[in-house]
């Protein structure tokens, strides 16, 4: 009714229905609000996913992250920015770089040279080392590696640790976390050194806790990580080496003692049920051969490791420099020498009994190989590769790629790469809580 008690007219103003027009605007407005709470958080969810792929090199410029995340281009912008707020990514908006669509120029995407860095640590049997380690793999910086590894874990554990916060202190940076690469099985959950043949440290050694109670005294932000070395040095390979774009990637490699594998599967270490796959080193592959320290004879951690090498090769390994390092440079100067020559033979034979064995099993995609098997492939490729197809099913089928690692220290990168992976899993979360 009007002010009259008549009905109301069509166009008369007090005929506006009010409250139903305010609750159109507020269903609108919690609408909208719903819709923006929506895209911040679907731009949240793609944080993680965007830097994985800058940091992994798959996205250089805009124009693939929008195609990769399968977002807008105002959403893939977005994200970008963000991420370089947080100071992880550049984005360099200059022409010239790689075409976008329908030939625009599009913004060209890299790490921050001058962005966080994670603390990454190594231990082996001929000494130890500290380095900090950025975004994309980079190593950053580097502590002189020392050749002395005390049988306290503690003791050595310190010192890597005051070494590495040295470099941060030098640096400047932020730090992020912290991980650690060692040369034994590191078993699940507890993070427990199985079995350290190579050191002198207790089976069972709590690595985990250790590292993290030193870097915590050492004032380091950040979570602490501990893995096998061979297993993070795959890890490293295959985000940033020899081992891209494999979906099923086995790394074989010897460093300064023994023989470690791993595998890498969709972009996962496999470590089974508790940590403890992929002990290769313990494949017999000479039934008469020298004894191991896991109480076996002819294991391939004792029959193509540097030492194995050098004792082939009739030479007495000296206290100088590490065994890897002496037997890269007998492989390498002296290699026509015919016992020289005689060993080599002998450690690419053995080595590919095991790989054939380990092809058969595991039917990966690619072989990468790190350490002195990486030399052995350079000195001989032909007469590994025959080896590993003479004695597997899927190697006379077509051939398994087996390739040389490509990054310097990829054990020590690995273990950055345990650190950055929280911060890969979720940006704003994981830095924060660093700060």
């Amino acid at each position: 009714m009007n002010g009259n008690g008549a009905p109301p007219r069509v166009g008369d103003v007090t005929t506006v229905a009010t409250p139903s027009t305010a609750s159109t605007a507020s269903t609108a407005s919690s609408a909208s609000s719903a819709s923006t709470r929506a895209k911040l958080e679907r731009g949240r969810s793609a944080l993680g996913p965007a830097l994985e792929l800058v940091h992994t090199g798959r996205a250089p410029t805009r124009a693939v992250l929008t195609a990769e995340l399968g977002v807008t281009r105002a959403t893939a912008g977005a994200v970008a920015a963000e991420l370089e707020a947080l100071g992880l990514i550049r984005v360099d908006s200059r022409p010239g770089g790689a075409g976008g669509a329908q030939g625009r120029p599009s913004h060209r995407l890299s790490v921050d040279e001058n962005g966080p860095v994670a603390l990454a640590a190594q231990v082996h049997a001929d000494g130890f080392r500290a380095a900090l380690v950025g975004l994309g793999g980079r190593i950053v910086a580097t502590a002189p590696g020392k050749l002395t590894v005390a049988a306290d874990p503690a003791q050595v554990l310190g010192a890597v640790v005051e070494a590495g916060a040295a470099l941060l202190a030098e640096s400047g940076r932020r730090c992020i976390g912290a991980g650690l690469a060692v040369p034994s099985a590191v078993a699940e959950p507890d993070g427990t050194a199985l079995n350290p043949l190579h050191l002198a440290w207790p089976p069972g050694s709590p690595v985990r806790a250790v590292f993290a109670e030193c870097v915590k005294a050492a004032g380091i932000n950040g979570p602490a990580f501990t893995g096998n070395d061979v297993n993070l040095a795959a890890l490293a390979e295959h985000r940033h080496g020899a081992g891209r774009s494999a979906q099923h990637l086995l790394c074989v490699a010897t460093g300064h003692r023994g023989v470690g594998g791993a595998l890498v599967l969709d972009g996962r270490l496999h470590s089974g049920s508790s940590g403890l796959a992929l002990e290769v080193g313990h494949l017999t592959v000479n039934p008469e051969g020298r004894p191991c320290h896991c109480g076996g004879r002819g294991c391939l951690d004792v029959e193509a490791d540097p030492l194995a090498f050098l004792t082939a090769a009739g030479r007495t390994p000296g206290p100088e420099v590490s065994l890897l390092q002496q037997a890269r440079d007998l492989l390498s100067a002296e290699y026509a020498e015919p016992a020289v020559r005689a060993a080599a033979e002998e450690l690419i034979d053995r080595l590919g009994l095991g790989l054939a064995g380990l092809v058969n099993i595991l039917n990966p995609d690619r072989i990468i190989l790190g350490g002195l098997h990486r030399e052995l492939l350079y000195a001989d490729p032909e007469r590994l590769r025959a080896v590993v197809a003479d004695r597997s099913l899927w190697g006379r089928s077509g051939g398994v790629p087996i390739l040389p690692c490509t990054l310097d220290h990829n054990s020590l990168v690995g273990a950055a790469e345990l650190a950055w992976q929280p911060v890969l899993d979720d940006p704003l979360g994981a830095l924060g809580a660093a700060a």
